[in-house]
């Protein structure tokens, strides 16, 4: 009924992420790597933002933040996450779900070190998610933060460092004429997977 390829049950799913990732970075226009970031309190109140992957392999999928902002909070106090990825020019979306741990401190360190020199200073003088009385404070405390360190090294705030989200479940949907979308699921056994076909 269609000459879409359906979504190959015997792929990697990490394999299956990349390659589809990287179709992702040949046709959308604007941070191919945009993904949807859901959290929840521990009494199970959710909250979700759009966020930039910034590291996948097969121990999961690496997002930053400050630590004090909301998400930072509800990770700390009850630690699990789900992602999404929607591509509209391929009309192709990925969910992943699962516990979320910390990323170590030298790849934190490697991270922020790797951000723009204003991005280093807006993460200094930003106190992320919560109330600002006036935007030209916080514009004064980029200032200051950027007197403060000149052309030297800008360290890493504490309070600031990475989540990886370590998948218990990975979906791939795709879509297909009249709605007849494709779908699987890999879920995780032990040190392998599970993979099963899903209805649309």
């Amino acid at each position: 009924m269609s000459d879409i390829p359906l979504i190959d049950l015997k792929a990697d799913p990490f394999a299956l992420f990349a390659a589809w990732m990287s179709d992702a970075e040949k046709s959308e226009p604007n941070d191919p790597n945009a993904m949807a970031v859901a959290t929840a309190t521990p009494d199970g109140r959710p909250s979700v933002r759009m966020l930039l992957l910034k590291g996948a392999d097969e121990r999961g999928f690496v997002f930053y933040t400050n630590l004090e902002s909301r998400k930072g909070l509800e990770l700390l106090a009850n630690p699990h996450a789900a992602l999404l990825f929607h591509w509209k020019s391929l009309r192709r979306q990925i969910r992943i779900e699962g516990p979320v741990e910390a990323v170590t401190t030298e790849e934190a360190d490697a991270y922020f070190a790797s951000r723009s020199r204003m991005s280093r200073l807006g993460a200094i003088a930003s106190d992320q998610s919560r109330p600002l009385d006036d935007r030209s404070t916080f514009e004064e405390r980029l200032k200051a933060a950027d007197e403060k360190y000149g052309d030297g090294p800008i360290p890493r705030p504490v309070n600031w460092s990475g989540f990886r989200v370590v998948p218990e479940a990975i979906e791939f949907w795709q879509d297909r004429p009249y709605r007849l979308h494709d779908r699987a699921v890999w879920t995780r056994d032990g040190n392998g997977w599970n993979v099963t076909r899903l209805y649309p």
